[in-house]
């Protein structure tokens, strides 16, 4: 009687130890090497046949009702780099090899005496967040995930109670070219992960079959972080603060205890216990999910898209859609056409490369003449209009208690070992609303007077100090900033200053969900688009900036890269990649109106 293929999602040890088994079981096998066809298999499974939707979402919410031992995605961004741990990977049972990798412990238990042949493996430990700012359209419904999870629980039910019925007959391994077969020489509860079938069975809710809550005690719901265990992959390749979607199986801190109850005997070391591996000061991590990483893939603006449709960025078709996205930020800002013409090359921006300590592509705005009413009414109207559109966002009230308390830039802690957040550490691609109004005379304290430099630093050259104690180090960002302010901000210099100047109070708009999709893909899209100039254009762009230089002595080298910068987007926004005579003239006119306003 030959066992049921392994379900990858509700099984994937399964397909692990059986893929191990097989290659250690042909000639030539290297124990040294660390990948044996597994990643392979499951990138066929999840993008070749198009799978990757039946794996469950892990979040705060769905943690309650995913099974442990199972294939999850979590999106998130790396917090903090834990460091490497080292494990036993591979080790003899006898005359057969077998495999811890993608556990928190060894699946079998090992004897009185340590096996004759170990291999020590490395793995990274990353800690990560959910994605600071998110918004909520970026992620599936709360019915859809739910109802996922639900669909998926008696399916996964059912499978695993017939292969524990197909365990009951002694069989040796096999494995067709359709699948993995089980094997009952091995604990079947053990490798599944799962109750017995008698348990199964008693429990006829599926709620009660698949719901975590003793496992989850403590865990905060809205704010899942986990410990994200990655392996075989160059450091390069995962960076602090990038967000990534992690693909692998999900492990809960009881596990730990209940495989130390099964197993009895010794482990010798070879058993990786979290609780003798981790020092005393990473006791912590026994507190989040672990999530044991098979793929990773880098996530950009595009990926957080839902609905909308996938199509290439024809300039007929985006110079549509920037003139219905246009009329809408116009009405936003009470009309001000002019005003939300800035505003929407600011949401094109982006640093698209350094020279030296100039972030070349960023665009930060500052709207003046704003008043407390004033901003609490355009203001709250044009962020909430922002949270609809882009996928992080952030509101800072700068007041003088703020600048002189809150944590801005991201701390070490040596006691803990653990970098401490701070309200800088951001997603590239996030958007920062600085409302400046709210910010009364008064005096700023050593804290204040960092964090004011701080943010004049992200400002004017997009980098964020980390504080390590004995020294600092700077890391680069990509973060949007907007200002509102009743004059020109002292304290945050930004690229262009705009005097705002509404014609009309209140918004009575109503978009559509196909709308708002649209918009969406819109900036995600063009604003990731590449741009020259050429030779032709250049010299006409440069005989148009000495000629301003002429007529204006006060005009420098930072006009000159933001006029070159607003080019570059004007000409995204309509969808062309090269800039053109009309776009160019387009810019000046622009900037002819705002000096107008600023006179």
């Amino acid at each position: 009687m030959v066992g049921l293929p392994y379900d990858l999602v509700a099984n994937p040890l399964g397909a692990v130890r059986s893929t191990f088994e097989k290659a250690a079981a042909s000639s030539g096998f290297d124990p040294n090497g660390k990948d044996w066809g597994v990643l392979d298999l499951f990138r066929h499974f999840l993008f070749d046949q198009g799978r990757l939707s039946q794996v469950p979402i892990l979040n705060g919410e769905t943690i309650r009702w995913i099974q442990p031992k199972t294939l999850v995605r979590f999106r998130a961004m790396v917090q903090d780099m834990l460091g490497n741990e080292f494990y036993v990977g591979a080790y003899q049972d006898g005359s057969v090899w077998r495999t811890n990798k993608f556990r928190d412990v060894s699946q079998f238990p090992l004897g009185d005496s340590s096996p004759p042949h170990t291999q020590v493996w490395e793995r990274r430990l990353l800690y990560c967040v959910p994605v600071p700012g998110q918004n909520s359209w970026t992620e599936p419904s709360f019915e859809s995930v739910v109802n996922q999870c639900k669909d998926f629980i008696p399916q996964q039910r059912e499978k695993r109670r017939r292969m524990d019925e197909e365990a009951i007959d002694d069989m040796n391994m096999l494995v067709s070219d359709n699948g993995f077969q089980v094997s009952p020489s091995v604990k079947k509860v053990k490798e599944d992960g799962c109750p017995s079938t008698s348990s199964q069975t008693q429990d006829s809710s599926s709620e009660g079959y698949c719901s975590n809550m003793s496992m989850v005690t403590g865990i905060d719901k809205d704010f899942l972080s986990c410990l994200v265990k990655i392996y075989d992959s160059p450091e390069s390749d995962l960076k602090l603060n990038d967000v990534f979607e992690f693909i692998g199986i999900l492990t809960l801190d009881s596990e730990l205890n209940e495989d130390k109850d099964d197993h009895d005997e010794p482990d010798n070391g070879f058993c990786d216990d979290v609780m003798v591996h981790l020092p005393p000061n990473k006791v912590f991590l026994l507190q989040v999910p672990r999530l044991h990483c098979l793929i990773h893939r880098k996530l950009a603006a595009p990926d957080f898209l839902r609905g909308s449709p996938m199509m290439e960025p024809k300039p007929h078709f985006v110079r549509e859609m920037r003139e219905v996205l246009l009329r809408h930020l116009t009405v936003v800002l009470g009309n001000d056409g002019i005003a939300a013409h800035f505003m929407l090359l600011h949401l094109l921006s982006r640093v698209h490369t350094r020279v030296d300590t100039v972030a070349v592509g960023k665009l930060s705005l500052n709207l003046t003449c704003f008043s407390k009413e004033s901003a609490a009414l355009f203001g709250s109207q044009l962020s909430l209009a922002l949270k609809t559109l882009l996928p992080f966002t952030h509101c800072i009230p700068l007041t003088l208690e703020y600048l002189n308390s809150v944590s801005l830039a991201p701390k070490k802690d040596y006691e803990t070992n653990r970098l401490k957040t701070g309200v800088l550490q951001l997603a590239e691609g996030s958007h920062i609303i600085i409302d400046e109004t709210q910010l009364e005379a008064g005096t700023l304290n050593s804290v204040g007077m960092e964090n004011a430099r701080l943010l004049r630093n992200l400002m004017e050259q997009q980098r964020v100090e980390y504080d390590f104690k004995y020294y600092k180090m700077e890391m680069a960002a990509d973060v949007q900033l907007l200002i509102f302010s009743e004059a020109k901000s002292n304290i945050l210099p930004a690229d262009i200053v705009m005097p705002f100047q509404p014609s009309s109070v209140g918004s009575s708009e109503v978009v559509t969900a196909e709308a708002l999709e649209a918009w969406r893909w819109y900036l995600a899209t063009v604003k990731s688009l590449p741009h020259f100039i050429e030779s032709e254009m250049q010299k006409v762009v440069e005989n148009d900036l000495v000629a301003a230089r002429q007529a204006d002595r006060s005009i420098g080298s930072h006009d000159f890269n933001r006029w070159l910068t607003m080019g570059r987007l004007m000409s995204l926004s309509f969808g062309e990649t090269c800039l053109s005579l009309e776009h160019w003239q387009m810019v000046k006119e622009l900037e002819r109106l705002r000096r107008e306003r600023l006179k």
